[in-house]
């Protein structure tokens, strides 16, 4: 009990918690958007390695730091825009078009890195930005800008989702695109919108692991947290303010675990600690998942006219 006060009560360990919860509050935001629409994005976790390496890549190149961000926001909203084509235009399943294109994301940054550096064993580095120490709250000024821009985003979507006529469309395309259709909305144009934005915030849920967590890019290095956010979103029920929770709460396990493993507690082994945030985020996804209040066009093909 000792070591777990002095781990709770250490400034650095909540400096880790909001670092590990930045890319999950990006990505979860992300699924939001294209769940809120009735889509849903399997996706993720293959944009997210593809705005890692072309954000890197970009950067590694001569661009800017934003310039490396915007170039993972494009690749996101291109493989968004291919997801939006498959399963809003053509209707095709959403499942199978999320699965491929993680597959095709993922090769395809393999191989591009491959064909880049084709005789490096040790990942080139770049130079990742810098903490934010002009800020006055110590827990956010060792954070990176990204992590500012992920914050902002959470009441920024909300807003949009609840106060403008942008958001009650894309809500309305989501729980009943006849009704929404009846009232002259678009329902392809607003899924789409919402496919292609919401992938671009999942690109830079990408980049920030190459270009503010890490200074490189390296194979695995998402490691399931794609699948994490889409889980995330159900038990958000579907709201930015709980996303935002939920990534916290995650991220709040798995800092604990690598705390707990530092700390040479011998009475458990290794494994276990590796399981802790995965079996209370279960736990949690359980308890809250059976009171969630899911889009009811979410996952349903829609083509104009029918009925």
């Amino acid at each position: 009990m000792t070591e777990l006060f002095d781990i709770l009560v250490n400034p650095s360990f909540w400096v880790a918690v909001l670092r590990i919860a930045t890319p999950l509050i990006l990505g979860t935001l992300g699924v939001l958007l294209c769940e809120r629409a009735g889509v849903l994005n399997l996706g993720i976790e293959g944009i997210m390695v593809a705005g890692a390496f072309t954000g890197w890549l970009a950067v590694y190149s001569g661009a800017p730091l934003w310039g490396g961000v915007a170039v993972a926001a494009l690749t996101g909203a291109v493989l968004g825009g291919l997801h939006a084509l498959l399963t809003v235009t053509l209707a095709l399943s959403q499942h199978v078009s999320g699965l491929g294109l993680t597959l095709l994301a993922t090769a395809l940054s393999y191989y591009g890195y491959r064909v880049s550096f084709p005789k490096v064993n040790t990942p080139p580095t770049v130079q990742p930005f810098q903490e934010m120490t002009w800020l006055g709250i110590p827990v956010l000024a060792q954070q990176t800008p990204l992590t500012l821009l992920a914050l902002l985003l959470v009441p920024l979507i909300g807003y949009l989702l609840y106060r403008t006529p942008v958001g009650l469309a894309v809500r309305m395309v989501g729980e009943n695109p006849q009704a929404a259709e009846g009232q002259g909305v678009s329902v392809a144009a607003v899924r789409s919108g919402a496919i292609v934005a919401g992938s671009a915030l999942m690109g830079v849920a990408g980049a920030f692991l190459t270009l503010s967590a890490f200074n490189a890019f390296f194979f695995n290095m998402v490691n399931g947290r794609g699948w994490i956010c889409v889980a995330l979103v159900v038990f958000a029920s579907w709201r930015p303010g709980k996303a935002l929770l939920g990534a916290l709460l995650f991220a709040f396990f798995d800092a604990l675990q690598l705390r707990l493993q530092q700390a040479g507690d011998a009475l458990l082994p290794y494994q276990m600690y590796l399981m802790l945030p995965y079996v209370l985020s279960i736990v949690a996804l359980v308890l809250v998942a059976r009171k969630a209040s899911y889009p009811q066009a979410l996952m349903k093909p829609y083509r104009k006219g029918e009925r």
